[in-house]
Order: structure tokens, then sequence, then C-alpha cells
């Protein structure tokens, strides 16, 4: 017989909040699934429901949402997700995506960017202009992995219209986390009192370009030599521990100069390519993608469902969180829309592109996330309604998106339609 113990072990809170969270995310998944949604709504409105037991007098999963190993692995998990993100694309697929992508992308950042900045400044009048510009650019990120589920669903992924989409979400993307990157370092600058003159605001957006630049120009070159180093080892898990170091090594660079980690992680994604690691491949190991995936799926939910547990419904239904959520959801669907304006070429259905680019999902809610840990005199960038407001926009877009599409691509046929399910291809 052991004797019984006089202390719990420490991990033990940790172990029952990730056997919760997993357990919610993985159901919240499933029911998603099978009414046509992607699994990740699903995981999100499970946290949000979990983090809402308190107001119906069952509170067990309240110490959950400020238990600080969970907070880490869910900030891991938004590394790895930024990660997965970037191996979705290369530099080298970027750069054919053409002239109609980067337009729309552009467009798609700054319409959203500055209706919701324009709708913060109406609706939240006491708080920071920082604020007001940070709700903007929640709304600038497209959902590339939502969008190329419904895309693929809806057997649509040969026409050219989606593969302007998809090439615009990534680049909007990575615009997207420029615009985290410039609005983090001018909130720092205030938190610490430095000047926000021309000459330092001009810095901060140079940093955040030439980090990017410099980590795809000299990732690009170095990557294939690292992985052929690498796979002189043989032990298992090889490709994936390299992969991950550097994923780690270029979030951390980018902490060090005072960017968002998400940052250095969807740049390492980015860099490296199936190509690179081609010797792993033929002594049969998995593809990183693979790999980094069957990472994601424990990691990545722990995210989404802490997310979803930080809205607060008592929050929300208030008259002006309500509204607040509502011309959010209005501005961030007209931004998207006028991004198919952008498009050039004849015969495209620019309606259908500007459709495609509605869904936020992870990227709209990492912005939201970051803004909720920033605070200017003592007072949050953003509070809890509107973080409540923000999470009410990226379920309601989300929801919208697949019968929008069905609609929009509906109205004409053209020869150019699949028949079911095909491989994406830019």
């Amino acid at each position: 017989m052991f004797a019984p113990t006089t202390h719990g072990d420490a991990i033990a809170p940790v172990l029952l909040a990730l056997a919760v969270i997993l357990l919610v995310a993985k159901l919240g998944g499933d029911l998603a699934s099978r009414v046509g949604q992607p699994a990740v709504l699903g995981e999100l409105i499970g946290g949000i429901a979990l983090g809402n037991l308190g107001h119906v007098g069952m509170a067990f999963a309240e110490p959950f949402k400020t238990e600080p190993a969970i907070d880490l692995l869910a900030r891991l998990g938004a590394v790895i997700l930024l990660f997965e993100v970037g191996l979705q694309s290369t530099v080298a697929e970027m750069r054919k995506v053409g002239v109609s992508s980067f337009l729309v992308a552009c467009v798609g950042v700054l319409a959203p960017w500055l209706l919701g900045w324009l709708v913060a400044a109406w609706l939240r009048p006491n708080a920071s202009v920082y604020s007001h510009a940070f709700v903007g650019a929640t709304l600038t990120a497209t959902s590339v992995g939502i969008t190329a589920r419904v895309l693929t669903d809806l057997g649509k992924a040969s026409r050219i219209e989606s593969r302007i989409v998809l090439g615009a979400a990534v680049i909007d993307d990575l615009l997207g986390l420029i615009v985290l990157t410039i609005m983090s370092g001018l909130i720092a600058a205030t938190g610490t009192q430095r000047s926000l003159s021309p000459a330092s605001i001009a810095i901060t957006v140079n940093k955040g370009i030439a980090f990017l630049v410099c980590a795809l120009v000299v990732g690009v070159r170095l990557s294939p030599h690292v992985l052929k180093a690498a796979s002189r080892l043989k032990s298992r898990g090889v490709l994936l521990a390299t992969g991950l170091s550097l994923c780690f090594f270029f979030a951390w660079l980018a902490n060090a100069l005072g960017l968002a980690p998400i940052v250095g992680a969807f740049a390492a994604g980015l860099i490296l390519e199936k190509a690179q690691y081609h010797a792993f491949l033929e002594r049969g190991d998995p593809t990183l993608d693979a790999s980094v995936e069957s990472l994601s799926h424990v990691f990545v939910p722990v995210f989404f469902v802490q997310m979803g547990m930080r809205a607060d419904l008592g929050a929300l239904f208030t008259p002006t969180t309500l509204l607040l959520g509502g011309v959010l959801i209005v501005v961030s669907i007209a931004g998207k829309l006028v991004s198919g304006l952008g498009a050039i070429g004849p015969g495209l259905d620019r309606l259908t592109i500007g459709v495609g680019m509605i869904p936020r999902g992870e990227v709209g809610l990492i912005f939201a996330n970051v803004g909720l840990g920033f605070a200017i005199g003592g007072q949050p960038v953003i509070d809890r309604g509107t973080y409540s407001a923000l999470v009410l926009v990226v379920v309601v877009t989300t929801l919208i998106t697949p019968a929008a599409l069905a609609w929009s691509f509906g109205r004409k046929r053209t020869p150019h339609d699949g028949p079911g399910k095909q491989a994406l291809e830019y």
C-alpha cells in the first residue's frame, strides 16, 4: 500500500484543465464539421460555452482562464499555428500569385483597418487612438485555412477567382502581421513614455519590414544547408525537431527585436519547402507539414478554446458591446467586399473574390488576444467587452462565408468550375 501524499503535485490542475479543454475542443470541432462548418469554429464556440458556465452557477472552469501554464501552452499553440500557415505557402508561390492578388490584399487590409478604426472611435470615444487603431487592425487578416476549406468543398478551387482569393489571403496575412508589428511597436513606445515622433514611427515600420525581408531572403538561402546537415542524423523525428527549432528561433528573434513572436513563426514556415528536405522523404520520414499538423491537433485547440473562454457573454450582451459588435460585423464584411475591386483582368467575378475574403479566424483572434495583453496608462488596449465583440465578428464572418460563396458562385457557371473536391493550387 502506498502512503497517501500530504500535498498535491503542482501539475495536477494543469492536467485537469488540459483534459477538459481538449475534450471540449474535439467535441466542438466534431459538431461544427457535422453542420458543414470549419472545426475551428466549434473549438471557439466550445471555449465560449466553457468560459461562461459561471453565469449558470458552474464555475469549475474559471481557474482555467488564469492558469499560467494553460496560457503558455495557448501561446505556443498560436506560434505553431502561424508556422503551419506559413508552411502552406512558400516565398516562390507568393511571387506567383500576381498583381491581382497583391492589389486585392492591399485593399482588403486598408479598408477594414480604416473602417474598424472609425467605428471604434465613434462608439468608444473615451478609448485611446491606439485602441481604435488596434480594433481596426484585428479586422485585416483573412483566414487562409477557412477560405481554402470552403473552396475545396464547393469544388471551385480551379476557378481563377479562387486562385486570386487564396493568393490574396496569404499576402494579407503577411500585411496584417506587418500592421500588428507597427501597432505593437507604437503601443510599447507609449507604455515606456518614449517619443512618438515621425522618425520613431518610421523606425518601427522599417524594423518590421526589414525583419520580414531579411528573414525571408537569408532564410531561403540558409535553410537548405541546415536541413541537409540535419539529414545526416539518424535518430527519429529529426525533420520535425529541426523545423520547430527554426520556427522557435525565428519567433524568439522577432520578439528580441520588439516584434510579435508569431511574425517570426510565419516567416519560418514560408522559407521551408519540401524540396529542401527531400533526403528525409527518401528514407521514409513524413513531410514536415504532416508532422506539424499532428502537433497542431494538440496545441492549437488549446489556443482557440482559451480565446473563446476569454469572451465574456455577460459583457457581450450589453447594448454598447452588441452595437459595437454589430457595426464591426458590417464594416468587416464591407471592407473585404470592396477588396474584390482590386482584381484586374477581363471577365473576373469581383463580387465572388470579395466574398471569399470575408472569413476572419485564427489571425484575427491572435490580434485581439495581443491587444488584450497591452495596456496604456493602466487601461487595456482591448477591454473585455471589445474583445467579446471581436470574437463575435470572427464567429459571424466564419459562419456566413460558406453559404455566401455557394450563392455567389451559383450566380454564374463557367467552364472553370470543377465537379468536386480537388487539390488547391496557385
